[in-house]
């Protein structure tokens, strides 16, 4: 489609305003953008409506300017491991706004939401990793961003919270994406979006939301694609807690603030936040709860959540899924602990079942470094302790899941699936390719400086960024993965469970799934206490 660039940014008119853009470009080559940065897409979620349903952003006067990037929502200061998204400069708990980039108000372009990962914690839309521009312009997109509410402010359950409007106790970040995807549907047609259009992406956390949103029926019919990229899906005792232990979370939190729990809005939102992060701060077996071991995501609620993403319909939508080569290297790299042996390499991984149950692990363990010790020396692989190290705890947190239902959603669903496994090696200190290893290329923001040193800005790196881009927007466009860069890339299915690989040196190629045979450990252990999620809940 042709582009009219405008020297003076253009001014939108969304429900709640009207709003002036920023140019953002040229990026890369490609033809400039304009950015909305720091748009109000619901009122911030401060004082009464702390742990309330959110509400419309408040109407102004004027035409609002709209250049500057928002603050990170409210979380824990602190660098994250090698390779994760560059931070934002600040948090704040009113920070709940998005940003849009669209090569031209006028038209009607597809539009792509993504929403950011973090374990539910961290993470902002702001990040310099997560800037729109090059993607809107190679991929004559309309991209949106946002922020959502985190931590206790976002994930969690209490009756005493219950909204007065809605009734909703729980999960008010979930409901600020819901509220997100609604307002894009309502205005990104000044944006020059099609509301009938709308293809939602994330990483992660994200990507669990991802999955959550399209299953809400209030969406259905709104968004009409899925991009799925290393999903953190949805369980327990792992990533959430339960509903119980949720509620006694909400009561210590309380006693400890002196408030009762409605009280709890009325607090100062950093000692809220300090506190909460001690009371989760010793290790998973030592906790006051048994549940939240690792992240504390979104708590069943019968209602947003009914339940963890295994007891789940598949969502019957077209489906991309991203997974990388080696999710866990994320969190075994630089200053984060490594195993020196083989001694070490059993403690570190008993110590990580316990994110999955309670008990002693060392059989499991012992048994789990045999297999993928084994399965490494097969294909080839490093199997020194750190390697495999990575390799366990990447497949038990997310591969094992992710490809599971993946199979589960060839065999159920009607719906077009595509796989992509990215394989672009980083550089020392990081190594392999880890999870959130994908959004600098998504974005094209491999360059910057928080990443150059990691993921590398050479021909191969641009290329790798130009492709992934194309990949992304065509599947937005028409729910069909197209690069000139890629042969022809067929649909997953149960009879034919082909997958791209994307990053290697060697280039891109169709095969099938790598290391699939490291996933069965996991359903030999039952690492997951759910129906089996090949066939689906109660088959």
């Amino acid at each position: 489609m042709a582009q009219t660039w405008q020297a003076r940014p253009p001014v939108v008119r969304t429900p709640a305003g009207a709003l002036r853009g920023t140019p953002a470009g040229p990026a890369g080559g490609d033809a400039p953008v304009h950015a909305f940065l720091g748009v109000p897409f619901m009122a911030p979620p401060v004082g009464p409506l702390r742990f309330a349903s959110p509400r419309p952003a408040r109407p102004w006067t004027g035409i609002r300017p709209a250049a500057m990037p928002p603050p990170a929502f409210l979380q824990p200061a602190g660098p994250g491991p090698v390779g994760a998204p560059a931070p934002a400069p600040v948090s704040a708990e009113h920070a709940v706004h998005a940003n849009v980039w669209t090569p031209d108000v006028h038209g009607s372009r597809p539009v792509l939401v993504y929403v950011h990962g973090g374990g539910w914690r961290v993470g902002s839309a702001s990040s310099p990793t997560f800037d729109g521009a090059r993607l809107a312009a190679r991929g004559d997109l309309v991209v949106v961003t946002f922020n959502h509410r985190l931590g206790p402010f976002g994930y969690g359950r209490h009756e005493q919270l219950a909204d007065p409007d809605t009734g909703l106790c729980a999960n008010w970040g979930l409901q600020d994406q819901a509220a997100l995807v609604e307002w894009v549907r309502s205005a990104i047609a000044a944006f020059g979006g099609d509301p009938e259009n709308i293809t939602l992406c994330g990483t992660s956390a994200g990507g669990a939301a991802v999955w959550q949103l399209a299953l809400l029926p209030r969406l259905r019919g709104t968004v009409r694609r899925l991009v799925l990229i290393s999903a953190a899906h949805l369980w327990a005792p792992a990533y959430a807690l339960e509903p119980d232990d949720a509620r006694t979370a909400f009561d210590t939190l309380a006693d400890r603030l002196g408030v009762d729990v409605p009280g709890l809005r009325t607090v100062d939102a950093g000692k809220l936040l300090a506190v909460w992060e001690e009371y989760f701060g010793d290790t998973p077996d030592r906790r006051p709860v048994g549940s939240g071991r690792c992240y504390r995501g979104p708590v069943p609620d019968g209602e947003l959540v009914p339940g963890y993403d295994l007891h789940r319909p598949v969502p019957e939508l077209p489906t991309l899924t991203v997974t990388t080569d080696t999710e866990g290297s994320f969190y075994t790299v630089g200053a984060l602990p490594h195993p020196a042996d083989d001694t070490e390499l059993l403690g570190m991984v008993r110590s990580h079942l316990l994110l999955g149950r309670a008990g002693d692990h060392e059989q499991t363990a012992a048994a789990a470094v045999r297999h993928y010790r084994a399965r490494a020396r097969e294909e080839g692989r490093a199997d020194d302790a750190v390697s495999l190290h990575a390799e366990i705890v990447g497949d038990s947190l997310f591969r094992h899941q992710i490809v599971r239902l993946t199979e589960r959603g060839a065999a159920q669903s009607g719906a077009p699936r595509f796989f992509l496994h990215f394989d672009h090696a980083v550089r020392p200190p990081a190594f392999g390719t880890p999870h959130e290893a994908t959004a600098p290329f998504l974005f094209g923001t491999h360059g910057i400086p928080w990443h150059r040193e990691i993921f590398g800005d050479g021909p191969i790196e641009r290329e790798l960024s130009r492709t992934l881009m194309d990949l992304v927007s065509s599947f937005a466009r028409d729910s069909v993965p197209r690069s000139e860069a890629v042969p022809h890339w067929p649909a997953f299915t149960s009879g034919n469970p082909r997958v791209l690989c994307l990053g290697n040196p060697a280039g891109p190629r169709i095969a099938a799934l790598p290391k699939a045979a490291q996933l069965d450990f996991w359903d030999t252990v039952g690492w997951h206490p759910a129906p089996d999620a090949r066939s689906g809940p109660g088959r």
